[in-house]
């Protein structure tokens, strides 16, 4: 911990303070006395969140502290987020930076998992659609589900692989459902979701 401090002025040395005890220069025009940390750039909005413990940009009117994800949220996700315990203290799934104290903005996901919100848009762009933690679908995918629908209706399988069975986990419902093998994809049973892997290989009906 930084206890004593040099003033750039008068070089003098003192205890850490906003105001220098010798000729009064002011030492940054933002001073958190329990972080200990100066800044002369007080349009980045700085301020001290006392259950974070450490201080943040951005202005204080713009964010809220969720006791249970353990930071602080933009105020747009207040009671408009799924709670993850600790979800923030992770490292971005995408660029592996920390998240707790990362200066950039982070999004929460539907599925409450946290990333920063220009690697979410970046991963959508590149037409990723799934939680890089736990492939939850992201976004309304029911167009996307009914245009398999349509390929797998005009593909035929062989007729070796057309009655062929799987097994199946649903990554947005997590239900396990037996199914017909199709090379394009297999449907959820339960939530009509395409969002499939295969847990076991295709197997002909007894």
């Amino acid at each position: 911990m930084v206890l004593q401090v040099n003033c750039s002025v008068c070089d003098t040395e003192q205890p850490v303070a906003q105001v220098c005890t010798n000729c009064g220069v002011n030492m940054g025009e933002y001073f958190c006395d329990i972080c200990k940390f100066y800044d002369d750039d007080i349009e980045k909005g700085q301020f001290h969140c006392d259950d974070c413990g450490i201080c943040r940009i951005g202005g204080r009117e713009n964010y809220f502290h969720c006791k249970r994800c353990g930071s602080c949220y933009s105020t747009s996700l207040r009671n408009n987020h799924l709670c993850i315990e600790n979800s923030m203290r992770h490292h971005c799934p995408i660029c592996f930076e920390y998240l707790f104290d990362s200066l950039k903005d982070t999004t929460v996901m539907k599925c409450g998992h946290t990333m920063h919100c220009e690697c979410y848009h970046e991963m959508i762009k590149r037409d990723k659609y799934c939680c890089p933690i736990c492939s939850k679908s992201l976004i309304d995918m029911s167009r996307t589900w009914k245009r398999i629908d349509e390929e797998i209706e005009a593909t035929v399988m062989p007729e070796d692989y057309r009655h062929k069975k799987v097994w199946i986990l649903c990554n947005d419902c997590n239900d396990t459902t037996e199914v017909y093998f199709h090379i394009i994809g297999q449907k959820c049973s339960h939530c009509k979701s395409y969002n499939t892997r295969s847990i076991a290989p295709p197997v002909l009906p007894q």
